[in-house]
């Protein structure tokens, strides 16, 4: 059976329902776009029309569409080459459209749609945010932005947009578009089925669509008891399901909760494991971590047989089986981040794989998938700060690495205090291991005078080592005991390598 979300959706702006004063407006922009030449950010809560009402309105003004969604390709690269060559002017074919940037024949004219542009954030989408910015700003056609969370975007972006809010649809809104599906359909029904549905969705018209298809299909016709037993439970939100999992919800709740999710198990598995430490005390989270690799070992499994239906066993580890590993129910306020994802492309990522793998070493790909992860859990947010500061030491990393490591931002007065420490605390280090190399020019100079006297060459040169070959740091020496190297003078140089614990 066909998607009725995808089949009754409205193909004019006047079958848009339920935002009478965002569709005027929306549509007063489109016909003024040639006097104001801004982007619009349509933003509301998931359901209520807003993608529909990009396509209505391009259909009304005869114009074609280019439609990107954002947190699927959101690179600077992708955007330019796609959504700017469009914004720019130029047809999909690369030939240039007719009638100008602006003031030209409006039918010729491409409406860029970026779907999802709130889940664009920063350093991981690879320059993603800044390449929109700059495209609202220099476009030469018409851009509509489409986002749930209006503040989760940027200052800059949404100052640069007009902004038009879609509400919530009202249940006596929601009843009519039902009503006429039903006719359209040939599908019998009770009122008080309908009014039903339009209820249990508060304010989500896609929704409502959805749950009146689950209650017809294989009917002629409808009842309220059928809309009761076909229910479909509200999408939640990732926030409140991280709250569930990490401090309310038993592991039966937490993993009914799970499947209310509009997101995949991998990417559920990663929200939870990038907040837990952030609720967890060190027990519970110990009992938590054995959760999440056993749900990694599932989507290991999915990667490897494209069986999809282990899918299940992932969510329940990651659900129910980080929520069984809590202590009861915890309180408060929890500022969540959004987990950091390590694509191949990132240059920031490839420089980090790059230094771990160099001081360790191991493959870039063991260093990408093995031990980035475990920096990242145990550094979190610049927390402990005497561990950041030793592997910013040990891996000799900038202000831009320790942020996309620990997730701080960039320009903080915490991550440049950070570095500044590290490199001093690295000088010491180097010092330390130098043998006394490093006391003085003067000292070098003595040495090679009485070098130049006696023929005692090696008597300056003898620890003449600068100390950059021993400040690597692998994997293992983060947990490998001091062997009391300082006691051994003649001990191999390869045995007396920095690690993290050299630093510490």
């Amino acid at each position: 059976m066909a998607d009725w979300t995808e089949v009754y959706r409205p193909t004019t702006l006047s079958e848009v329902r339920g935002n009478d004063k965002a569709r005027d407006a929306f549509h007063e922009w489109a016909t003024t776009w040639d006097d104001h030449g801004q982007a619009v950010i349509l933003y509301g809560s998931p359901g209520v029309g807003k993608t529909s009402a990009a396509h209505a309105l391009a259909n009304d003004m005869g114009w074609e569409t280019v439609e990107l969604n954002a947190s699927d390709q959101r690179t600077a690269d992708v955007i330019e080459r796609f959504a700017g060559r469009a914004a720019k002017n130029a047809t999909l074919a690369g030939s240039a459209s007719g009638g100008g940037a602006r003031g030209g024949d409006t039918e010729s004219r491409q409406l860029v749609i970026l779907d999802e542009a709130d889940n664009i954030h920063g350093n991981y989408d690879r320059g993603g945010a800044s390449a929109i910015t700059k495209l609202v700003k220099d476009s030469g056609q018409p851009i509509v932005l489409i986002a749930n969370e209006f503040y989760e975007m940027s200052r800059g972006l949404r100052n640069a947009c007009e902004d038009i809010e879609f509400r919530d649809v009202s249940s006596r809104s929601i009843v009519p578009v039902l009503r006429d599906i039903c006719r359209r359909e040939g599908i019998e029904y009770e009122q008080d089925a309908l009014d039903a549905i339009a209820e249990t969705n508060d304010g989500d018209l896609r929704g409502a669509i959805k749950d009146l298809q689950a209650a017809a299909e294989g009917r002629e016709s409808i009842t309220k008891e059928d809309v009761v037993t076909s229910g479909r439970d509200r999408a939640m939100d990732l926030f409140p399901f991280l709250d569930a999992v990490l401090k309310e919800e038993s592991a039966e709740e937490a993993l009914q909760s799970a499947y209310r999710v509009d997101e995949t198990p991998d990417d559920l598995t990663k929200w939870i494991e990038n907040n837990l430490l952030a609720v967890y005390e060190p027990a519970e989270a110990a009992r938590a971590y054995d959760a999440l690799a056993n749900a990694d070992r599932w989507l290991g499994r999915v990667r490897a047989t494209q069986n999809y239906s282990y899918w299940r066993y992932a969510t329940d580890n990651a659900a129910a089986g980080v929520a069984a590993a809590r202590d009861g129910t915890k309180g408060g306020w929890t500022r969540y981040s959004r987990p950091q994802f390590w694509p191949g492309s990132n240059d920031t990522a490839d420089d980090v794989c790059q230094r771990i793998a160099e001081r360790g070493g191991l493959s870039i790909d063991t260093a990408r998938r093995d031990v980035l992860p475990f920096l990242s859990a145990m550094t979190h947010h610049c927390k402990p700060r005497e561990l950041t500061v030793a592997m910013a030491a040990a891996y000799e990393l900038d202000e831009a690495a320790v942020s996309f490591i620990t997730g701080s931002g960039e320009s903080t007065n915490k991550v440049e205090s950070i570095v500044a420490d590290a490199e001093e605390l690295r000088a010491e280090a180097i010092e330390a291991h130098s043998g006394g190399a490093f006391a003085g020019d003067a000292r070098e100079v003595d040495a090679e005078n009485k070098a130049g006297a006696d023929g005692s060459d090696d008597a300056g040169r003898e620890h003449e080592t600068t100390g950059d070959d021993r400040a690597s740091d692998t994997a293992g020496d983060v947990a490998a005991d001091d062997t009391g190297d300082d006691d051994n003078p003649g001990a191999d140089e390869d045995e007396d390598q920095a690690g993290l614990n050299d630093f510490m």
